[in-house]
């Protein structure tokens, strides 16, 4: 793969690494026939799986497609994968110490609620990205608090770095985003859990294109 200098805008697709291995590939094979920005592998690994396994072989997918793969939080298994980077759901502590243990162009994300905070956190220490959750309410994004929109507003402010939407997002709501200045979106169920995953893809690309339009000329 060639190392990707930052992270490109559009659709940010989360996989779940309980699902059973086979749908899992499939699904992710049949998304890939439409364009995807990034993969995070959620940090939800059944005991018995071999992690290294199941995480080199999703990057042999995705960077055969030039797609950069997250690791969520688990940064220790950066050390033994080809994951591009880590999305940290809080802030660490050791951060430092973390960025100095990790490989040269080890990329970062973080999620974003609505302190400001962080936000200026990420700017300050040249995050990749940053991912605002939850933006509507989801089952999947449960532990997160609703984020204002003057929150996001507030954060292009601050930075130019891309921003994502997490949480509750499905097709038929993106356009409720008007007027909003993000990146890309977010999604774990909306496509992984669908009959068929390349057509929900599809038109989770459709809005995001439809709104993208509204939004630059607005």
């Amino acid at each position: 793969m060639t190392k990707i200098a930052k992270i490109r805008g559009g659709l940010y697709l989360v996989l779940d690494p309980s699902m059973h291995r086979n749908e899992l590939f499939r699904k992710l094979n049949e998304v890939f026939q439409e364009k995807i920005a990034v993969v995070q592998i959620w940090d939800n690994f059944p005991p018995s799986i071999d992690e290294v396994e199941l995480v080199n072989e999703i990057c042999d997918v995705c960077h055969s497609r030039d797609v950069p793969v997250f690791l969520n939080n688990n940064w220790h298994l950066k050390k033994s994968t080809r994951a591009d980077g880590i999305h940290f759901d809080i802030i660490p502590e050791n951060f430092s110490e973390i960025r100095e243990e990790l490989s040269a162009g080890c990329m970062f994300g973080v999620t974003c609620t609505n302190d400001l905070s962080v936000i200026h956190w990420a700017e300050e220490n040249k995050l990749d990205y940053i991912s605002f959750c939850s933006i509507f309410p989801s089952q999947t994004s449960n532990s997160c608090e609703l984020v204002s929109f003057d929150t996001i507003r507030k954060a292009r402010e601050i930075t130019s770095m891309p921003i994502f939407l997490a949480g509750g997002i499905q097709y038929q709501n993106i356009k409720n985003l008007k007027n909003i200045k993000f990146e890309g979106v977010a999604v774990i169920s909306g496509i992984m859990s669908s009959e068929d995953p390349k057509q929900a893809t599809r038109e989770y690309l459709s809005e995001l294109k439809r709104i993208k339009n509204e939004n630059s000329h607005n």
